[in-house]
């Protein structure tokens, strides 16, 4: 059980979480641009999809554990934990310089998103009224937005006027700000457990809520893209001569953050399926013309619909999961949600790292097997639709 919320959601503690947040994604964020010429250099070109793979892997295992921790042991020091992990790699980066022990860093470092996430949705979930709940995540979503898009932009910048190695110690720096923060907010989890073994020990039940079934499968399929995108836009964005390989990120994101707000509110008002059709529809529409964009302007286009498409479908998906969720499976229930989004980030990955095998002239068919994995989420949602608007008639 946790602290009942205040009225009002632009609280201190609601704005020290989005300044953490905001610090954590940035952190990691800013390195996924110039991570696949890095692992190139070190002659791994053809293991590019384990970047993003590897990372979102151990993430998914992880969340289990989050999620089963966040509602026994607390919110803090779960989010406390991941920006941790954030931070000690940021320093391990400069250390592993060969493929396979680069790898493995990847692996531990999807730790942090394993965690941090976790936690957060559920501190939101504690201090904010439910039917301000989706404008809520809009809002947080808007400071984990603006790392996403300043990071890799920031993170290619750092790294081409210095060295790669001062980029992986400006991430520690950032990830040190987050735990920071994180230290002085108040616990919102009143029945903790002491940390013990006991507390890692996970049933089925902790892997998987059931009753999140429906935003966690829809989660999975319109993450596909997501792994697409974040492992070969730095590829795309050199063939289309851009030196900065973050500007897809900055433009995706930007174009997220505007949208955020406005989504959140309207899914509070107006249902969160009825959105989750719309985020979807623009999903399939972003992978079509980023797949078959031939200059810049098109490529820049696409990231702007992507944009849009993912600022609706992150907060309403978000807050559907901790709309079906109760007081004491919150934890799990949000786990649930982000193992589907990392396993659709993962395979996205891999699939589309496979797929594109190094050669440009693949990029249209990988970004239309994504809008394709789109289209499912999109039907499945509007079947879902049909099928609770029948059933209220009915009752």
């Amino acid at each position: 059980m946790q602290n009942t919320a205040s009225p009002g959601i632009f609280t201190l503690q609601f704005w020290l979480l989005g300044t953490s947040s905001f610090l954590f994604s940035s952190s990691f964020n800013m390195l996924i641009p110039e991570l696949p010429s890095y692992l190139s250099a070190m002659g791994g070109a053809e293991y590019k999809g384990f970047i993003i793979g590897l990372f979102t892997l151990t993430a998914g295992i992880s969340r289990p554990f989050s999620g089963r921790l966040t509602d026994r042991v607390g919110r803090v020091p779960v989010m406390a934990f991941g920006s941790l992990v954030c931070f000690i790699c940021g320093f391990l980066y400069p250390v592993f310089t060969t493929v396979m022990p680069f790898l493995l860093l990847r692996l531990v470092h999807g730790f942090s998103t394993g965690f941090k996430p976790t936690g957060t949705a559920a501190y939101i979930a504690d201090i904010i009224p439910a039917h301000r709940r989706g404008e809520a995540m809009g809002i947080h979503g808007m400071c984990m937005g603006v790392g996403s898009a300043f990071g890799p932009a920031i993170g290619s910048m750092i790294s081409q006027s210095f060295s790669i190695n001062a980029l992986f110690y400006t991430s520690s720096l950032f990830a040190l700000m987050s735990i920071v923060i994180l230290f002085n907010m108040k616990e919102t989890l009143v029945e903790k457990e002491r940390l013990s073994v006991k507390a890692f020990q996970i049933t089925w039940r902790d892997i998987f809520e059931p009753d999140v079934f429906s935003p966690a499968f829809v989660t999975f399929l319109a993450y596909f893209g997501f792994g697409a995108v974040a492992t070969l836009s730095p590829d795309f964005s050199e063939h289309l001569g851009l030196a900065n390989r973050g500007i897809y990120f900055m433009v995706f994101t930007l174009f997220s953050i505007l949208i955020r707000f406005v989504a959140g509110k309207l899914s509070d008002r107006k249902g969160r399926i009825p959105v989750t059709i719309a985020g979807c529809s623009i999903l399939i529409i972003s992978m079509i013309i980023t797949g078959y964009a031939d200059s810049v302007f098109l490529f820049v286009t696409g990231a702007a619909f992507f944009g849009i498409s993912m600022g609706i479908l992150s907060p309403v998906l978000s807050a559907w999961t901790v709309d079906l969720s109760n007081d004491h499976n919150r934890g799990r229930a949000i786990a649930s949600m982000y193992i589907s989004l990392e396993a659709g980030i993962g395979i996205g990955a891999f699939l589309s790292a496979a797929i594109f095998a190094n050669k440009i002239e693949n990029l249209p068919l990988v970004f239309m097997i994504m809008a394709a994995f789109a289209a499912a989420a999109l039907i499945y949602t509007i079947v879902l639709y049909r099928y609770k608007r029948r059933a209220s008639r009915v009752i």
